[in-house]
């Protein structure tokens, strides 16, 4: 049994409770200790916090000897009122270094604490200071020795001066107590109430009685078929241990028959089925071979959990009948796998994943400021440079990606997930095996900004051809202006993380690599025809000082402004890249102008271009997405306060994740009015009520504009398969349904009152639907996801025990002698008497458990978990 991915799995990653291969001598003499020491300071959405060096060696610690590096969230670091024994200061990205002030001395037995404060408040674990090294330099200031930090802690945030994000922060403390009364409004449903597919279909009839499904139904497939028969005889044999047999041609007695034919449900033909299980054998019926594929789904789902749990030769399924399609032709996941590397077969998994639950598209994020992730003939430097990070004495300028979100000094370190790429084998192999799963893969190559290790790699590559002498071949894919004294600072802390676009080596470079992905589709039996040119986060600043933009501006009168140059670019680019027939993609930003005082305003030169612009913020323009459908573009809705994975369930100190837009649990997946936005979206990630007066709506004539939605997993914090795995569930079942399902009853409701309460209803049923069926079955299909399980409520009332789940069917077992809970604990049933210190654990019917919470039972209240 896993528990919550094994905890200690989890915050040894975190807090990188690491151990170095140096010797023992070289390792531990300076333990570090990590402490927030509040986020109430006077600087508005401020923090303090501090570092404690211990010395254990035999040697001193100088005013000259010594430095710590690390990395942490970025964020502006701030003097402190009082004089500190060393500073901390900033690098670059989330790089920062702490060095020795004139005076410091720090001998053997002796430690120290440095303060020191910046602004935007920490409150997760996962801000912590991670990835630690010392450097050590000689006499003469050069480097002597690099050493990982193995004795570092960071110490819990308890208080709540460290769990809340100053004054303005009106969000409750994550308590028991406070599950407990959110938790009040679910109730425990029967196995009849529950949904029996998700996502939902748009028809399900239920007709009387069962039917005994066994390997004496043979699946026979219809031309162009043979892959979904095959792919469903596998998953049948994984919950039954037989084999079925496949064989095309029309059926010649009982069985499994996958076939097409003329289907369209609520007027959608594309990727429509119909299902129907009857006395006599199954029928599968789709518009097309992605129709037929998704009738394979929702006939997988039908499959009783228990018989994933316990496989037995044969299987009882209900008689129904389905007529579906979806909502949404275009549903959608990112995943980045720049910030942090994750492994092809766990890519492979993912994509498994998103076909069961009916998702057909998959934007794969492989270039960054952190890393490039995909080998590009003729350019090999993006992946001997740029799929690397490492300590480099040489700082920012050096051609070489500086470690990273705890990456640590060495490259492809064991247990790091800094360095990594994918082979153009091994992207072929994901290309295929998406297709085989009717999901298409879009690739991204996110310019002008976000591009630092393309930017690296190139001078890497322009360092060796000009020690060649070959100045014109240095030159040919360079992406900067060696002149450019521009001073900017990127969203994520980088001060040199955007191409220059007045080069002609920048669209070279671009084109070059289109081309190059554009033949792997085409080894892999596709063509490509979408591409994502990313676009977003371009730092004001950008171009004021570049000789080579200067003369740009001066021979392009008309652009005005530095500020204008990145419409400028896309423009440029998107000519290029419509001479290879290709749909482009981009963030926001791509279909937007700045007006004089910085405001976002839609860019009509686009539309109509096949340009489609993703929109992820409705926090700080909230209105954003309504006025660019108004305009015309084609949209895809990737809310943030919605929509976004890597951001964290709750505001719990232990609960992993981002915080920036919110927080985003799989209810705000599930709670999404796509076509009006502000039904569902209430308040600013601080919890401040929302004000939506003399915002602009969207037209009913274009909603035809909204296209599809799309879930996005960011991996500053997501370190390795498991973590990727617990951030995406069941926050994907939530975004599932959002995406296919038909329209829900209260998307429409204009009173928020009674919106609120069929929405509540609606839920309840998901989330009963979730703990009983849908997650013990992820505990299995194939072999196994890593899930999220929430903690249980709980509150004492005069020595009584009262605890509820936000999973109704979960079960609640509980100890009171401090010990942890085990499927063999107490099982809560209803209020009980308890004293002692009582610990808390949620169980599903595979035996998985939430982390656990307590209480004290000799305490007048609860306490914080």
């Amino acid at each position: 049994m896993r528990n919550f991915f094994c905890l200690t799995a989890l915050f040894a990653v975190v807090f990188l409770l690491n151990s170095c291969k140096s010797s023992e001598k070289e390792t531990g003499q300076i333990a570090v200790s990590w402490q927030l020491v509040t986020n109430f300071t006077e600087v508005e959405n401020g923090f303090e916090a501090r570092f404690t060096l211990a010395n254990h060696g035999n040697t001193a610690l100088t005013d000259k000897n010594w430095a710590l590096f690390f990395n942490m969230s970025p964020r502006p670091i701030i003097p402190t009122k009082t004089s500190q024994s060393a500073t901390v200061q900033h690098i670059n990205g989330d790089w920062y270094k702490m060095t020795p002030n004139a005076g410091f001395t720090l001998a053997p037995g002796d430690s120290t604490a440095i303060l020191y404060a910046g602004t935007e408040a920490v409150i997760k674990l996962t801000d912590a200071p991670l990835g630690l090294y010392f450097v050590f330099y000689d006499k003469d200031g050069k480097e002597e020795n690099v050493v990982e930090v193995a004795n570092y802690r960071a110490l819990p945030l308890t208080k709540k001066e460290q769990q809340l994000r100053g004054k303005a922060d009106l969000l409750p403390l994550y308590t028991a107590a406070k599950r407990y009364e959110d938790n009040l409004a679910l109730s425990l449903l029967g196995a009849n109430q529950l949904q029996k597919i998700v996502p939902s279909p748009v028809k399900i009839t239920s007709g009387s009685g069962t039917l005994n499904l066994d390997k004496s139904f043979p699946i026979y497939y219809g031309n162009g078929l043979e892959t979904e028969a095959k792919l469903l005889s596998q998953k049948l044999k994984a919950v039954t241990n037989t084999d079925f047999p496949v064989q095309g041609g029309a059926a010649s007695g009982k069985g499994i028959v996958l076939k097409t034919g003329p289907v369209s449900v609520n007027g959608v033909a594309k990727e429509a089925y119909k299902l129907d299980i009857n006395p006599n054998g199954i029928t599968i019926t789709g518009s097309d071979a992605a129709g037929v594929f998704y009738g394979v789904q929702s006939l997988l789902a039908l499959v009783p959990t228990e018989s994933y749990l316990k496989p037995s030769a044969s299987l009882t399924l209900p008689l129904v009948q389905v007529e579906d399609a979806p909502r949404f032709a275009f549903r959608s996941m990112h995943l980045d796998v720049s910030r942090n590397f994750q492994t092809k077969e766990t890519v492979l998994r993912l994509i498994d994943l998103l076909a069961f639950y009916k998702i057909n598209h998959f934007l794969f994020y492989t270039t960054e400021d952190e890393g490039w992730r995909l080998e590009i003939d003729g350019l090999p430097e993006l992946t001997k440079v740029g799929a690397q990070r490492e300590h480099t004495a040489g700082g920012m300028a050096a051609p070489v990606l500086h470690p990273a979100y705890g990456s640590g000094p060495k490259a492809y370190e064991e247990g790091k997930h800094g360095s990594g790429f994918y082979t153009k084998a091994d992207f072929i192999e994901i290309l295929k095996y998406a297709t085989e799963r009717h999901i298409k893969v879009i690739p991204e190559l996110n310019f002008p900004g976000h591009a630092r290790a393309a930017i690296k790699s190139m001078e890497a590559r322009y360092e060796r051809l000009m020690k060649e002498g070959k100045e014109k071949e240095a030159n040919e894919y360079r992406l900067v202006d060696p002149n450019d004294k521009s001073v900017y600072l990127s969203a994520q802390g980088y001060k040199d993380n955007v191409v220059n676009v007045a080069r002609e080596s920048t669209y070279h470079f671009y084109e070059k690599v289109v081309d190059e992905i554009t033949k792997m589709y085409a080894e892999a039996g596709l063509k490509l025809d979408t591409f994502h040119a990313g676009g977003d986060e371009v730092a004001e600043g950008v171009w004021t000082k570049s000789p080579e933009a200067a003369q740009l501006l001066k021979d392009n009168p008309a652009v005005k402004d530095p500020k204008n140059l990145q419409s400028y670019f896309f423009g440029k680019l998107l000519k290029r890249l419509e001479k290879r027939n290709l749909s482009i993609h981009g963030w926001e930003e791509v279909a937007l102008n700045k007006s004089p005082e910085g405001k976002y305003l839609p860019n009509p030169e686009f539309v109509g271009k096949k340009v489609v612009p993703y929109i992820w913020n409705n926090i700080y323009d909230l209105d954003l997405g309504n006025r660019l459908a108004n305009a015309g573009y084609p949209v895809v809705l990737c809310n943030v306060t919605n929509f976004y994975f890597d951001l964290a369930y709750n505001n719990d100190p232990q609960e992993p994740g981002l915080y920036w837009g919110g927080f985003v649990d799989t209810r705000a997946n599930w709670t999404f009015a796509p076509f009006d936005m502000f039904k569902t979206t209430y308040r600013t990630s601080m919890g401040k009520p929302l004000v939506f007066s003399g915002l602009e709506k969207m037209k009913p004539e274009a909603r035809k504009n909204v296209i599809g939605l799309e879930s996005q997993l960011w991996s500053e914090t997501v370190k390795g398969r498991e973590m990727l795995e617990y951030y995406s569930l069941p926050k994907l079942l939530g975004f599932a349904e959002s995406a296919w399902a038909a329209e829900r009853p209260w998307e429409t409701i204009e009173n928020r009152e009674a919106r609120e309460k069929s929405m509540q209803t609606g839920w309840n049923v998901f989330a009963n639907t979730l703990a009983q069926k849908e997650l013990p079955r992820l505990a299995v299909l194939n072999n196994g996801y890593n899930y999220r399980l929430p903690l249980p409520g709980a509150v004492l009332q005069n020595g009584e025990l009262k605890a509820n789940i936000e999973y109704p069917g979960l079960s609640i077992r509980y100890t009171t002698d401090g010990s942890e809970p085990t499927a063999q604990s107490t099982l809560y049933t209803a209020p009980v008497k308890v004293s002692g210190k009582v610990k808390l654990k949620s169980f599903d019917a595979a035996g998985r458990s939430s982390r656990t919470a307590a209480l004290d039972g000799n305490a007048a209240g609860s306490t914080l978990d």
